[in-house]
């Protein structure tokens, strides 16, 4: 069928337009889709390459299944940018991750097409799997449930344990392995490697070959379908005799590799596929950031997600930088450990695949063979840490706040009840911005200030956490967090002389005589420039820096609660069960009478938008601390 002269995605509202087209015009609609992925990112941000390698899979998904009733997960969500503009989200992609606007993952609530919320990596495989048996006891026989996953998502652990569940479970699930060697950085350990060894294997390409030949003719033998399989499971089997396979020992017919890139073969591959019964894996082979040069051919880590950029030159807007701007705390993190590092040779730092986004990037090129990406896999972090830590090596792990969830367990068992020196690192705490909820450090404080033994500390500065990571590694303190926001600090000189802080003490910042706020961590300068403004009118307001959520400064709480009684408690986390909660439970436990208003993130997921606009939607910008002053002024005035 020739090019059609008018464009085909404007036509697709949902994947039953999609399925209108013939076969022959999905190349040019993968063209169309393509393209307005890069033009929609370029001027609006967002994930990039990630979502264009798997155009033509997207494609061929929707064209093949019927979806929503099939249902297809994304793992992990941000390589679902085709998927949502061909399932009705098209004319409003612009709104992508901003304010109000739609997820930049795939969410339930948003869309029937939208299987399953993702945001963390590896979950797609449970979750299908858990959908099939469903779908086998109300009697859905015919119903697919089709899991991609990939962008580096295969190397968590959660990813192995479905694969070992499913493949006895006999269950009709269909795993697509997208194998691009990438997650956000290139992915790591053996399973990389074993891919790359298939991928490559003139063994597996041979059987390849003559397995899809046989699917090819599959659908011509009606009755004899189940022959059919039997000589495709006997094609495949017989090459293990030359190489093993992996998903094959765990009973999954595998099938692949594949390109990706093939939108007409892939559809006959699915077609095929879905007539054929139990765990099947389709292994893909696909190109990050396919169909754009500048992705294809740079820095892969660089256009996961590269903000805005020329989509005609290629060129990354940044935005320019004065000499005396604050750095990122990311970055004062990645060159401080450096310098303790060199100055102390027993720290080493762990990363679970974000080597780039927590800047232990800057140590993996200066001191490589003391920092280790363990690949998706915060659990492992935590108790690898933890093993390091028995034979007197002192790690920083650093894993953003809200992966440190999938630990939880890690941290109270390997670490927290052997008292073991490890060093978390919590970047990413509090409002994170356009990810939302999945993403949003909200929950740490709360759920460490319950785990004995555990130190909870947050710096208000550059030069706080320089201090606090100079105090964890100057002895055997147990385990000990430190946790800090997304972005920029507030000190452009910010590379200071180490000082040693005492664990548990505060600091009092501004003396004022009727209100006192006590923060903790990099919302403390919000109350700074609120406690400067009240001073122009002549209204002094105290502010004391807790620096640590636990042990708490009792010895300055006593002197706060002897003097206030009217108290802000200030807090980038959720409300229930942090830090404005201890300093009501320390009041209670010593019988303090007097009013504490906490301001943090209520008792909700948040959804996405800038980190100021969710600040104020929380209630603890500046604006709103304001108000809460008035509120309190109101009612000294009636008291007196």
């Amino acid at each position: 069928m020739p090019k059609r002269a008018n464009s085909i995605l404007s036509t697709i509202d949902s994947p039953s337009d999609l399925k209108k087209l013939d076969v022959s015009e999905l190349h040019q609609l993968s063209k169309e889709l393509r393209q307005f992925i890069i033009d929609v990112v370029s001027v609006n941000g967002g994930h990039f390459g990630a979502s264009l390698g798997v155009v033509e899979l997207s494609i061929a998904l929707h064209y093949v299944f019927n979806t929503p009733y099939d249902e297809l997960i994304w793992d992990v969500g941000h390589q679902a940018y085709g998927h949502k503009i061909l399932t009705g989200r098209r004319d409003v992609f612009h709104t992508n991750r901003k304010y109000k606007g739609i997820s930049g993952f795939p969410k339930r609530d948003e869309s029937e097409y939208d299987a399953f919320g993702v945001g963390h990596s590896s979950t797609s495989i449970g979750a299908a799997l858990g959908m099939s048996i469903a779908s086998q006891l109300k009697g859905e026989k015919d119903k697919q449930h089709i899991a991609v996953i990939g962008d580096g998502a295969l190397t968590g652990g959660q990813a192995f344990e479905a694969l070992n569940h499913a493949g006895m479970a006999d269950s009709n699930i269909l795993v697509v392995l997208n194998d691009n060697c990438m997650s956000i950085d290139p992915n790591v350990g053996a399973l990389k490697e074993y891919l790359t060894d298939i991928t490559t294997s003139h063994t597996y390409n041979k059987i390849k070959d003559e397995v899809w030949d046989l699917l090819g003719k599959f659908s011509k033998f009606g009755p004899n379908a189940q022959a059919i399989v039997q000589k495709i499971e006997h094609a495949v089997k017989s090459s293990m005799l030359e190489q093993s396979n992996y998903f094959e020992s765990l009973n999954f017919r595998y099938f692949g590799p594949v390109d990706g890139h093939d939108v007409e073969h892939m559809v006959k591959i699915l077609e095929d596929l879905k007539d054929i019964p139990g765990p099947k894996i389709l292994h893909c082979v696909t190109t990050k950031g396919k169909g754009y040069q500048p992705a294809e051919e740079g820095n892969s880590t660089k256009w996961h997600a590269p903000g805005l950029f020329n989509k005609e030159t290629g060129k990354i807007f940044s935005i320019a930088k004065a000499k005396t701007e604050a750095p990122k705390y990311q970055d004062v993190f990645g060159h401080t450990i450096i310098e303790l590092a060199k100055e102390n040779e027993k720290i080493v730092g762990i990363t679970p695949a974000m080597p780039t986004g927590c800047s232990l990037k800057y140590m993996m090129e200066e001191i490589p063979d003391r920092v280790f990406d363990v690949g998706i896999a915060e659990q492992h972090a935590v108790t690898f840490s933890a093993g390091m830590a028995t034979q007197g090596l002192i790690p920083f792990c650093n894993i953003y706040s809200s992966f440190m969830q999938r630990a939880f367990d890690q941290v109270i068992h390997d670490v927290a009840i052997q008292k073991l020196s490890v060093i978390f690192c919590l970047d990413r705490a509090g409002i994170v911005g356009e990810d939302g909820p999945t993403h949003h450090g909200s929950f740490d404080i709360a759920y460490f200030r319950c785990i004995p033994n555990m130190i909870i500390s947050a710096p208000m500065n550059e030069e706080e956490l320089r201090n606090l990571m100079f105090t964890a590694q100057e002895k055997e303190h147990g385990p000990f967090a430190i946790r800090y926001p997304r972005g920029k600090g507030v000190m452009p000189e910010w590379k200071t002389e180490f000082k040693s802080i005492e664990v548990g003490t505060g600091r009092k910042l501004r003396t004022g005589k009727d209100i006192a706020i006590l923060s903790f961590g990099h919302v403390g300068n919000y109350a700074t420039e609120v406690c400067n403004d009240y001073d122009k009118e002549g209204f002094h307001i105290a502010h004391y820096d807790l620096r640590f959520a636990k042990p708490l400064d009792q010895k300055m709480l006593h002197q706060v609660f002897e003097n206030y009684t009217h108290i802000i408690t200030l807090e980038d986390g959720c409300i229930t069960g942090g830090v404005g909660s201890s300093v009501i439970e320390f009041m209670a436990d010593n019988q303090y009478n007097a009013s504490v208003y906490r301001l943090g993130i209520p008792d909700e997921f948040i959804e996405h938008g800038s980190q100021l606009q969710l600040h104020a939607d929380c209630g603890y910008d500046k604006e709103s601390i304001k108000k809460k002053i008035e509120q309190i002024k109101g009612k000294l005035k009636l008291a007196i």
